[in-house]
């Protein structure tokens, strides 16, 4: 498991941390099951706080992307990828929803919007 950490990034470490670890389940590089490092080895990979690392396993397993057995280490837990597919697209359309007003505000007309949609989609 790879995780790479900006200094740079406006967000918390650990947030980086949460962010790439449920990048890589929702992707399937890791599978249902599998174990991710220690808390205290990921610490010590990205040379950074065990703190650090505590919040962001504690928010992964709150969330229901990970489970901890004490003893043995944290797992990757089963996903409901239709379930997960659902929240992403309410958080993609409350966000929409926002750029759609901003764009609004500033008469931006629909043609225009979903150009630049389409440039920035295509990367």
């Amino acid at each position: 498991m790879q995780i790479i950490i900006s200094n740079s990034s406006k967000s918390p470490i650990y947030e980086q941390i949460v962010h790439q670890v449920k990048s890589l389940i929702l992707s399937g590089e890791l599978q249902e099951g599998e174990a991710i490092p220690s808390m205290r080895k990921l610490a010590k990979d990205l040379q950074i706080s065990v703190i650090t690392t505590k919040r962001a396993y504690e928010e992964l397993e709150k969330s229901g992307f990970i489970y901890s057995i004490v003893g043995k280490g944290s797992f990757v837990a089963e996903q409901n990828l239709e379930v997960v597919r659902e929240k992403k697209l309410k958080v993609i359309e409350e966000q929409l929803g926002a750029v759609i007003a901003n764009s609004n505000e500033i008469g931006l007309e629909l043609e225009e919007l979903q150009d630049l949609m389409k440039i920035l989609y295509e990367g």
